[in-house]
């Protein structure tokens, strides 16, 4: 139970009212944080970087086949949720299969028609970069970025809670995690929450977003879908092309 003191009274909310005001709270502090901070952090540096004669067979760089998009490679650098570099993202680059990357082409000339462009924060991702990720999540002691990611969260609970995993889709080359900016602008479209915010604000149907945000969500989904990706449930930036050439091969290839 809590109690706000002000000169005059002293009222007593109930913790039905303190779990609603909380929720309001919340979800302002990650819609805020959709628009400012780290996710405003974007420089095409990617057309600098000296990339491989050859990928493996049947993967390619985004860029190549999406130059229109926007590419911040959170993994790559301290914008994420672990706070510094993860293993095996040895260059700010998208990498993905050829077929994954040609059906997201269309998604990207259909939504360029109705004013939008993407922003890709991650493709491919190595094995090792999992389980850097499963690591982190073990490690009690590292919490410097619960603030910003998970703050009603325990860190422990994430493997249950499905927002971290020992496998992921990503290492089969055909998963995406994306969002939409403005075509004009290039800045980011509001969808009520950061990428990689581990919380139910981040789930595709939420309440805990206002109509407009989740209309922009709704815009996303609706066009990976057409073009043949599967949305994730928990994380409205999260698709995988439902007929994607490797269904049972994890690729551990360093992003390079």
């Amino acid at each position: 139970m809590k109690q706000i003191f002000n000169r005059k009274k002293i009222s007593v909310l109930s913790p039905i009212v303190c779990a609603a005001l909380l929720s309001v709270l919340t979800t302002n502090q990650a819609s805020a944080q959709a628009t400012t901070g780290q996710d405003t952090v974007w420089k095409p540096a990617i057309n600098k970087v000296v990339k491989k004669d050859k990928l493996p067979s049947g993967f390619v760089y985004l860029d190549e086949v999406i130059p229109e998009a926007q590419y911040q490679i959170r993994y790559y650098g301290k914008y994420n949720f672990t706070g510094a570099p993860v293993s095996g993202y040895k260059a700010p680059l998208a990498i993905s299969t050829s077929k994954a990357a040609n059906a997201l082409k269309k998604v990207s000339d259909d939504l360029s028609a109705k004013g939008y462009i993407l922003r890709i924060y991650d493709a491919y991702r190595p094995q090792k970069a999992v389980n850097r990720f499963v690591a982190w999540s073990l490690d009690a002691s590292d919490i410097k970025n619960k603030a910003l990611y998970y703050p009603e969260l325990d860190k422990r609970n994430l493997f249950k809670l499905g927002f971290i995993s020992r496998k992921s889709g990503h290492s089969r080359g055909s998963t995406i995690d994306l969002t939409l900016a403005d075509k004009k602008t290039g800045t980011l479209v509001d969808m009520g929450s950061p990428y990689d915010f581990f919380g139910d604000i981040s789930y595709y149907n939420t309440t805990l977003v206002s109509t407009a945000q989740h209309q922009n969500r709704k815009i996303l989904k609706d066009v990976m879908v057409r073009q043949g990706f599967k949305p994730y449930a928990k994380e409205w930036w999260h698709f995988t092309l439902i007929k994607e050439p490797y269904p049972a091969t994890y690729f551990d290839f360093n992003v390079e």
